[in-house]
């Protein structure tokens, strides 16, 4: 007979996303008041002191990627702060150590581009009734062009730092080229407005699409978060094997077939709970028996030696599902399913026939 899970008492309501919501939306709010004002500056000097003056917002060198990581390979290598657009610099840094800690904290809850991309899926949920996931193959090959234009920002940014990258930032172009950023979206031509609409409604049908396969920045952060020691681990004692964490995860990870998930956002899931795992590989969850499966006995590398006709059984998320043995679930007050006892269920079942038989009789 299968061992039935203990009832464990519900975790009490969790607000995490309501918080990420809430930084997500100052945070564009945040930038939205930034460009505002670099647009204010720009027009004073642009009228020639006519219009509205504004300062310049040291905030805004925070879209100058390319320019903040040139900066910062002069720090590296000269061990002094550019007098240009250090601000950016330092931004880079703190993002940066965001994803070391947080992994893709960042992208999830303070990057205004993926709050803008992760609203227009949400529109398009709402509007096509799902989002369409790519065919396997050509999701792989595309999530590797954030990975290109990584490097070749990277190799861009990587040579000769103490001499051509200085005078680069420091000559005409690099004194300007937050201005040259902003023109770009003001006098945005024929073939920028189609990329731009192309980019809208691919966003707006595929999940995330720009983080997702385009964007270099997020191919940073998720480099750096491969070496952070935090980790997202399922807890097996509150795993109903309902797979609603991975329908919901926006990385489209298999949660529900990992106990240790190697990247993902961290998003708090049912099921889930954050942790810290050094070392280590991803351990199958649905590939282990009950008895071997963590937190319910065993350990993780009974979990990896389980054969491979029970990997074939796992692929209906659950070998319980599966099993001659019927699995009911009640409904607590917390809505946590847990496993009914089947045996008391049935003596009542049978002492109720016993009971109409001698009543017919």
């Amino acid at each position: 007979m299968t061992p039935r899970k203990k009832l464990v008492k519900m975790a009490p309501p969790d607000h995490s996303q309501a918080l990420r919501h809430a930084l997500q939306v100052g945070f564009l709010a945040l930038n939205v008041w930034i460009g505002i004002q670099f647009y204010l500056f720009v027009r004073y000097y642009e009228t020639g002191g006519r219009s509205t003056f504004a300062a310049r917002p040291a905030g805004v060198e925070g879209w100058l990627p390319i320019a903040s990581l040139m900066n910062l390979k002069v720090l590296l290598a000269t061990g002094r702060v550019p007098g240009l657009h250090a601000a950016g610099m330092f931004l880079l840094i703190a993002f940066v150590a965001i994803s070391w800690v947080f992994r893709k904290g960042f992208c999830a809850w303070l990057c205004p581009v993926g709050t803008v991309s992760e609203y227009l899926w949400r529109f398009g949920r709402r509007i096509c009734g799902h989002n369409f996931r790519l065919p396997r193959a050509l999701d792989i090959a595309l999530r590797s062009l954030k990975y290109i234009l990584l490097g070749l920002f990277s190799v861009r940014g990587g040579r000769d730092a103490g001499g051509c990258h200085r005078a680069f930032l420091e000559g005409p172009y690099g004194m300007v080229d937050d201005v040259k950023m902003l023109n770009f979206f003001r006098f945005l031509g024929l073939t920028g407005g189609i990329v731009m609409v192309i980019l809208v409604v691919a966003s707006a049908l595929v999940q995330n699409f720009w983080c997702r396969y385009l964007c270099p920045y997020g191919a940073l952060m998720g480099a750096v978060s491969a070496a952070s020691p935090l980790r997202i681990r399922r807890d097996a004692n509150l795993c109903i094997d309902c797979g609603k964490c991975a329908r919901a995860c926006p990385a489209m990870l298999p949660v529900d077939r990992l106990v240790s998930i190697p990247v993902g956002r961290m998003h708090r899931l049912p099921g889930m709970r954050r942790s810290v795992s050094r070392g280590g590989r991803a351990v199958p969850l649905h590939s282990a028996t009950p008895q071997t499966r963590p937190g319910m006995g065993g350990s993780r590398r009974d979990c990896r030696a389980v054969s491979g006709h029970l990997r074939l059984r796992a692929l209906d998320r659950s070998l319980e599902l599966r099993s001659p043995q019927p699995r009911l679930f009640r409904a607590d007050s917390a809505r946590q399913r847990v496993p009914a006892p089947v045996a008391n269920r049935t003596q009542k079942a049978e002492h109720r026939g016993r009971d109409g038989t001698a009543a017919a009789r």
